[in-house]
């Protein structure tokens, strides 16, 4: 009986550790490939004419359309960590320093990473699915048969624009989200709004700044490329477009997480 159990318990250790080693290995392939694909993109940004009209298009797309979301959660995000911060700092009597810990807080690592994830989820699965319904539809193959090069009018426009938009995005998140901590020390103090942001750019520094709006950057390439990727890529049938969706979201998810802890260490080297 004793062996019986032990038996199973290590079939199921070995299920797990496959489990684990083939979503690994799949991820590592999907990077690899998206690598790969990055050089496509740039080749056709060089070589061919820039689709200026889809460009400013894929902006709305990204930036207009996104606001209110980036608007909500950015506001929710600053009142949430003020209200927590507090109480250990008057604690310790230190209230004083709130709105310039959360604004560095905000600045450095909450804004560009919740506001990547957000678009992650809402920018990079609507790519992905987009694409995805015109591989499915033929409407890609057509603009190959005519003549059309699909990479330079679908991909390169969608790339480009998200890797502008999210820094944008990121900056507007941060000050919506300093707003929402000056609404949040106001529930227990009263301080003007005036005084609530000497306080908190007081303790920003150059440093604070340059290093966010750059990994923004990256974040933004990483979701347009990804996303264009997985839909470019999806397969033939219907249920496909699902797949390249969530494929997406989730590729570009663990990227941003990766690639937001290679920025920590060279920030950290700075």
């Amino acid at each position: 009986m004793i062996k019986h159990q032990k038996s199973d318990l290590s079939e199921s250790m070995d299920y797990v550790i496959k489990y684990i080693k083939d979503v690994m290995l799949k991820f590592f392939l999907d990077v690899a490939t998206v690598i790969y694909y990055l050089k496509s993109v740039i080749k056709n940004l060089v070589s061919s004419k820039f689709e200026t009209s889809e460009f400013l298009k894929q902006c709305y797309q990204i930036g207009n359309k996104s606001v209110g979301l980036i608007s909500i959660t950015g506001l929710i995000v600053g009142l949430v960590l003020t209200i927590q911060s507090r109480p250990p700092l008057v604690e310790f009597g230190a209230v004083g320093m709130l709105p310039g810990m959360v604004a560095v807080s905000i600045i450095r690592e909450m804004g560009p990473v919740i506001t990547a994830l957000l678009c992650a989820g809402k920018i990079g699965s609507g790519m992905g699915a987009e694409l995805g319904s015109m591989r499915v539809s033929e409407q890609i193959d057509a603009m190959e048969v005519s003549n059309t090069n699909p990479m330079n009018f679908l991909i390169v426009p969608r790339v480009i624009a998200a890797t502008i938009m999210i820094p944008i995005l990121t900056l507007y998140a941060d000050a919506i989200g300093i707003f929402g901590s000056w609404l949040g020390a106001n529930i227990k103090d009263d301080i003007s709004l005036y005084l609530f942001f000497n306080q908190a750019f007081g303790q920003v520094e150059f440093i604070d700044i340059i290093p966010a709006v750059i990994k923004s950057f990256f974040f933004g390439a990483v979701i347009g490329l990804v996303g264009c990727y997985k839909g470019f890529n999806a397969g033939r049938g219907t249920e496909s477009v699902g797949i390249a969706a969530n494929s997406a979201v989730v590729t570009a998810s663990l990227l941003l997480i990766i690639v937001d802890l290679i920025a920590v260490q060279i920030t950290d080297l700075l």
